[in-house]
């Protein structure tokens, strides 16, 4: 697998590159493209760390595992490449957008504008199998980017870390609370959009950005 991330997240990361269960990893992902059809696209896997440098990032959204149909996942979560419908959750993502900040849903799911502003967009399992959800969880990619939040958790500057649902929040003990900000909710997919709908999150973390220090995200994403 090729491990194409930027130097200063190499250095961030580089105990975890060099353990036993990230080489294993790499080949069973190798193997697998051998044999299957796997998202995202091996050049894309680690998209999320070039577009927010290590010491840029101010946000980081957590995800859980990558879309599984054709042409969505390119290694940033919740987003789609342009031309690509938004799903679900991301649909609903805009929508709350707009309730809360009064942001127009743009006519794209491409959510690089948010990462070239600093947040790191991180799903806990980087690839997976076409068409067949969280078949590649439990293969060590959860390790791996479990030690990324705790990389982010141990600088000195602080960020704001956004846990939507059950799985993201259990995340919440990697994660220095004292230094940092921790902005919880509902997820926006679907099934518990009731309770997604009306929770302010994007305001809520230009509100975490300001207690820190720092200037706000501009969520509006221009049309393409």
């Amino acid at each position: 697998m090729k491990v194409e991330l930027p130097d200063d997240w190499r250095e961030a990361l580089k105990d975890e590159l060099s353990k036993d269960y990230f080489k294993a990893l790499g080949a069973y992902v190798d193997q697998e493209r051998k044999t299957q059809q796997v998202f995202p696209p091996e050049d894309e896997v680690f998209s999320a760390f070039r577009a927010a440098p290590f010491r840029g990032v101010k946000v980081v959204l957590l995800g859980q595992d990558p879309y599984h149909d054709d042409n969505q996942a390119h290694g940033m979560c919740f987003s789609v490449k342009p031309g690509v419908p938004p799903p679900p959750s991301l649909k609903n993502m805009f929508k709350e957008l707009k309730s809360d900040l009064g942001c127009k849903a743009p006519n794209h799911g491409y959510l690089l504008g948010w990462a070239e502003q600093g947040m790191l967009m991180l799903n806990a399992v980087l690839t997976v199998r076409a068409h067949t959800p969280a078949s590649h969880a439990n293969r060590g990619w959860e390790t791996f980017t479990d030690a990324v939040i705790r990389a982010v958790s141990a600088r000195p500057d602080p960020a704001v870390f956004v846990l939507w649902g059950g799985y993201a929040r259990k995340k919440a003990k990697l994660i220095d609370g004292k230094r940092h900000r921790v902005v919880e909710g509902a997820h926006p997919s679907p099934l518990s959009a009731k309770l997604f709908f009306g929770s302010k999150p994007f305001s809520a973390v230009n509100k975490a950005l300001a207690e820190l220090g720092k200037s706000p995200l501009d969520w509006q994403l221009k049309d393409r």
